[in-house]
């Protein structure tokens, strides 16, 4: 049961007499509605109210079924209409017999406007601003009076709980837009106790069934409708007992509700904070064993330089002027870049076991490009070109929908620094989607734009690869180089720097097998 199912049980429990003990010396309700209607009749005669047409009693036959006498017409059973039983010292009315409006009126100076947006619908009170307005400026629906103690019931969408009792004064005479019905109390209903009835889940029913409330974007009640509901209304001490009790349970109500969210927003996260657990697990080595039997991860750098080197020979691949190596000695880790040495322990992000290595990640991969700046035009009829919002969060590329396409001419331009192919990775460099990492499964010719980059590891497993940028202390290092106002924006510079922890290859297997099956049971979760 959420907070919401607790809170209408108890309103329901309340309403129908369950939630507080009847008190056998307490006045019956039938005498308060005795007392109601002779001030009806006072305030007709007054000439405050009109007179109804058809009034209606309702009554207790010999059978101890509920009746209805309607005007001049004979009493009518109306046990199918009553919502459920009530106790015996309370009584049914109809909603019109018990409350009344005191009208309406043109405002003619400065009053204060109660719309539906001054009505805080969480809590069912209202706004602390009042919004005054000049009587030349007065909108249409600027027309009813309300009078402190008065109840507030939205008429339009009457699920959404647009309701409350004014209860404070105002610097400006209040004036009700016609959306509210205004329900002032008879004699000595107690107008809190009708408040909770009209938020209580029978009364709910009744409101928003479609033969009452009539619309389909805006369905409202109309004041026939509304003041034809029934209401049952117990003896007036009950009435201030009952709505203490609810008010007593309140704070319980709301401290359910923040663990409830507490709840869900943990059971929401679990799933993903666990993944990242599992993940940096993963990277520092403590998700599968090593295998004294794998070539070491040193053995696997030294075949991807000697790789770049023929790639180089062979024109296909520039040198790249500042290559890093990092190692370790005397229990520190030193890189060499242009022939200087340093330490970089302060960089080290943790611990990785013996057999592993730490790399830049531009050591690792044959090319990393991007395209410039200049944004192509659209051509329906041309190639496909992806962006950031293309990488999508179920782990893949989008090659399906409102795919954007530019002309050969722009693709020629734009391709000069490399075509993303099959196996490679486009990583998201630029905006909300910074970080994600998604493979090219696909043998479709395609660009990507600016806001992302490719890149194409060498001798290393790709899955391994996307599984460290797309999350874990490298999104960190993203995330760190981009502290900036404005849209995070990760320099190619800053990307082939990345610090990345190399297993060995077979290593590097095992551990996205294994990282796989786990995400499979946690996405069942």
């Amino acid at each position: 049961m959420n907070a919401q199912q607790l809170k209408n049980s108890i309103l329901q429990m309340a309403v129908q007499g369950k939630l507080v003990p009847q008190d056998p010396n307490d006045e019956p309700a039938s005498v308060l509605l005795e007392r109601i209607r002779a001030e009806k009749e006072k305030l007709i005669k007054e000439g405050k109210i009109k007179k109804e047409k058809n009034s209606s009693i309702i009554f207790r036959g010999e059978d101890n079924l509920p009746y209805e006498k309607v005007g001049k017409n004979e009493p009518v059973c109306i046990a199918d209409e009553v919502p459920f039983e009530i106790p015996d010292s309370w009584e049914w009315v109809r909603l019109g017999s018990v409350v009344f409006s005191h009208g309406q009126k043109k405002p003619s100076s400065a009053f204060s406007y109660i719309d539906i947006g001054s009505i805080d619908n969480n809590n069912q009170t209202l706004n602390s601003k009042e919004n005054i307005i000049d009587a030349a400026n007065a909108p249409s629906r600027a027309r009813k009076i309300v009078v402190s103690g008065d109840i507030l019931y939205s008429t339009v969408r009457p699920y959404l709980h647009n309701m409350c009792i004014v209860d404070r004064e105002f610097e400006k005479e209040p004036i009700a837009s016609t959306g509210f019905a205004v329900l002032a109390c008879h004699a000595d209903l107690y107008n809190e106790y009708l408040f909770y009835y009209l938020m209580s889940p029978a009364f709910d029913s009744y409101a928003n069934d479609t033969e009452n409330s009539k619309g389909v974007a805006y369905p409202a009640i109309n004041d026939d409708r509304l003041y034809k509901a029934l209401i049952p209304i117990p003896p007036v001490e009950e009435q201030h007992r009952i709505v203490d009790k609810y008010i007593s349970l309140s704070p319980s109500i709301i401290e359910y509700g923040k663990a409830e969210n507490k709840l869900i927003s943990l059971n929401t996260s679990f799933p993903e904070k666990l993944k990242k657990s599992i993940l940096q697990q993963a990277v520092m080595g403590k998700l599968v064993p090593q295998d004294p039997s794998d070539e070491p991860a040193d053995a696997l750098l030294e075949k991807i330089r000697a790789e770049k080197q023929a790639l180089i020979k062979a024109g296909k691949l520039k040198k790249d002027k500042h290559e890093s190596i990092i190692y370790r000695r005397d229990n520190s880790h030193y890189e060499k870049l242009d022939g200087i040495e340093r330490c970089i322990d302060e960089e080290i992000p943790f611990e990785i076991p013996d057999s592993w290595c730490w790399s830049r990640l531009t050591n690792l991969c044959e090319t990393i490009f991007d395209i410039d700046h200049n944004m192509p035009k659209e051509d329906p009829d041309g190639i496909i070109f992806l962006s950031a919002k293309d990488l999508l969060d179920d782990g893949t590329l989008n090659f399906d929908t409102n795919l954007k396409r530019i002309g050969r001419n722009d693709f020629e331009r734009l391709s000069k620094k490399g075509v993303p192919r099959q196996g490679d990775i486009i990583y998201s460099r630029i905006g909300a989607r910074l970080g994600k990492a998604r493979i090219v499964y696909s043998k479709e010719l395609f660009l990507v734009s600016y806001s992302c980059c490719t890149i194409r590891p060498l001798d290393v497993d790709t899955e391994y690869m996307q599984l460290l940028l797309d999350g874990g202390f490298v999104l960190q290092q993203a995330k760190d180089k981009t502290q900036s106002i404005g849209v995070p924006d990760l320099g190619m510079q800053m990307i082939k720097d990345f610090l990345i922890p190399i297993p060995p290859l077979n290593e590097q297997k095992r551990i996205v097998s294994t990282f796989m099956s786990v995400d499979k049971k946690l996405k069942a979760l």
